[in-house]
């Protein structure tokens, strides 16, 4: 995937926390996703859709856009004004409580929305495999814990995310709260695009980056890095 492609669409407006396309190219140019026109794919925690964008037009297929935080309505503007809006469906629903038909996506992708709404054990078992055709495939990126920090987001972290610090979890972590019945595979691993995911956000005139800015070399730097999960079905 050649980031370069959507270099219009990567801004402030669309940006809401480190350079979710850096992380979603990662992931795509790791395991690619060979879809049909009529394939659908659920973005989970998609945002502004921005993702979504990238989705759609790398895979060629039907995205179901989804995210608590911004509205149906404005996504749906952007994906018009993008010229997607046929191609991509935007929702507005929580991931502890989605309503999809049973069996309806062969892929999923989730970039960085994943850990808020999905660290307890057999959340991926009872709210998404449900929706997931066999054979289907799951592509995550998500800040978390290095594997030398497990377990110490509270102690390590609070500063800077306060009650939210228990979210970030390492590598291994992910791979174990994943796991089940109906799961071919499970690869996570510390991903390469950190620092410049990081940069692109930091250089952004945002009052939550410039929040950032105050504790990346002290904090987040050294402790944490982005997980990568892929996990692909039987």
């Amino acid at each position: 995937m050649n980031i370069d492609t959507y270099k219009a669409y990567i801004s402030a407006e669309t940006m809401m926390g480190p350079n979710s396309a850096r992380i979603l190219a990662e992931l795509f140019d790791k395991y690619p996703l060979r879809l049909a026109a009529d394939d659908v794919i659920l973005d989970l925690g998609c945002g502004t859709g921005l993702t979504s964008l990238i989705i759609a037009r790398e895979t060629g297929a039907k995205v179901f856009a989804n995210d608590l935080w911004v509205s149906a309505e404005e996504n749906g503007k952007r994906f018009d004004r993008w010229g997607v809006g046929e191609q991509v469906t935007p929702v507005c629903e929580d991931a502890n409580n989605l309503h999809f038909e049973k069996k309806q996506f062969c892929a999923l992708v989730s970039i960085d929305s994943y850990h808020y709404f999905a660290g307890n054990e057999g959340f991926f078992q009872e709210k998404i495999l449900p929706f997931m055709k066999d054979g289907g495939e799951v592509l995550i990126g998500i800040p978390g814990l290095k594997d030398a920090y497990a377990d110490r987001a509270e102690e390590l972290l609070s500063d800077w995310l306060g009650d939210d610090a228990y979210m970030f979890k390492n590598p291994e972590r992910w791979k174990e709260l994943i796991g089940g019945d109906r799961i071919e595979v499970v690869e996570t691993w510390e991903m390469d695009c950190f620092s410049q995911a990081w940069a692109e956000w930091l250089a952004t005139d945002n009052e939550y980056a410039r929040g950032d800015r105050k504790y990346y070399e002290t904090l987040i730097k050294p402790y944490t890095c982005f997980v990568g999960i892929y996990i692909k079905l039987k």
